[in-house]
């Protein structure tokens, strides 16, 4: 075990939550917005800070309403309203769930048409990125509850919102990407030739909890001989051997925020080419953080990486993108890709992801986490070597 950091404190001040939801009100009214409606884990979780585990049941929904003044209010079941009463909030109200004749859509219509109208719109988890959780038939039995009320796609809002992060979102960011950063470093000691990508995820993963995350629900780890085809499955039981590079990713959590990076790792002696390969996208890595300045565009960032790579004899890269916002998720809005003009801002935090193909099936990724300072981008992982680690 290395070296052990002092994590932030768990939680968030009353104050904290003021701030971000003062910040919320200012956006919704650039957004002609009355009312926004959160029904996911991370938006509530952000505006709220209720956290709980009984996510993971499916069974009932659960409500906040964040009105253009004032507090926040909460409709959520009975079995969660002592706990969400335990936050900063004065307003819960709830139900006997599960319901399902009525599973909160008359109480949820009655907070809503309570709030006072400028101009008549309800901006909801309807857009990019966003997943409404809550059936489809029971959001028309709202609307219908609600004439002269429209419920619209508020995620243009929601992701402005929780695009700039606050100094005590970051130091979250940052303590996770360190104590991975740590263990990505150590794995070397213990993974060896004819170990699988299944073996080293799974004894990474012991070594990150240790040092203080509360889960690693991302973890692919991909073995090939001189590069992976792929990012995204894994890890599998293929045997490694002398030529292979081991590719793992993760994303893991620590109070309500993930980091999100990789890295690569030679077994024994690799290929040259593969070496070439590494070295482009390390330096590719440099130039888009050199690039990830304010008031440049995310699409800006990715141009100098593409230009990078293909100059090093990239012929692909089926990621589709080069980087992407993170925070309370493994991958928020913006994507570093064509098209997206999303202008940088201090406070962001993107990840930096550049990757090529050169050769038909060899694939070298590489990807840091940094947040957007007024001077430029600040990594929170620590910066992996150009040349690769070696496992031996």
């Amino acid at each position: 075990m290395g070296q052990q950091r002092t994590p932030p404190p768990r939680g968030f001040s009353p104050a904290e939550f003021e701030q971000r939801t003062a910040r919320a009100q200012a956006i919704m009214r650039d957004h002609e917005l009355d009312a926004l409606l959160l029904t996911t884990p991370p938006n509530i979780r952000y505006i709220t800070g209720f956290a709980s585990q009984f996510w993971e049941s499916p069974t009932r929904p659960w409500f906040v309403v964040v009105p253009a003044d004032g507090k926040p209010v909460a409709v959520v079941p009975e079995i969660g309203a002592p706990e969400m009463a335990a936050t900063w909030l004065d307003d819960v109200r709830s139900w006997p769930a599960p319901r399902p004749e009525d599973d909160g859509t008359s109480l949820l219509a009655e907070a809503l048409a309570q709030l006072p109208r400028t101009f008549g719109r309800v901006g909801a988890e309807l857009g990019r990125e966003m997943a409404l959780r809550m059936p489809v038939a029971q959001l028309d039995e709202l609307r219908d509850a609600l004439p002269g009320l429209e419920i619209m796609n508020g995620s243009p809002a929601i992701w402005r919102i929780r695009g700039v992060k606050t100094p005590a979102e970051i130091e979250h960011i940052r303590f996770i990407c360190q104590i991975a950063s740590d263990a990505y470093e150590t794995l070397p000691s213990y993974v060896h030739p004819g170990d699988t990508p299944r073996e080293a995820c799974r004894r990474l993963t012991m070594d990150v909890l240790a040092r203080g995350a509360d889960s690693v629900p991302f973890m692919p780890g991909i073995a090939g001989a001189g590069g992976v085809d792929q990012i995204v499955c894994g890890p599998n039981d293929r045997v490694m051997e002398e030529g292979d590079i081991l590719f793992i990713d993760t994303g893991s959590f620590y109070d309500g925020y993930f980091c999100d990076f990789d890295r690569n790792y030679a077994v024994g002696d690799v290929s040259a080419a593969a070496r070439r390969a590494n070295a482009a996208v390390w330096d590719a890595t440099e130039a888009g953080l050199a690039a990830a300045r304010p008031g440049a565009t995310v699409e800006d960032v990715w141009r100098v990486m593409a230009k990078l790579l293909e100059d090093a004899g990239s012929i692909g890269n089926n990621v589709g993108r080069m980087g992407h916002g993170l925070g309370m998720q493994l991958t928020e809005p913006p994507s570093n890709m064509p098209g997206d003009t999303t202008v940088i801002e201090p406070g962001m935090v993107l990840t930096i992801e550049p990757g090529m193909e050169y050769a038909p099936g060899k694939m070298i990724v590489h990807e840091e986490n940094a947040v957007i300072t007024e001077d430029g981008a600040e990594l929170l992982t620590a910066r992996a070597p150009r040349e690769f680690w070696t496992i031996d």
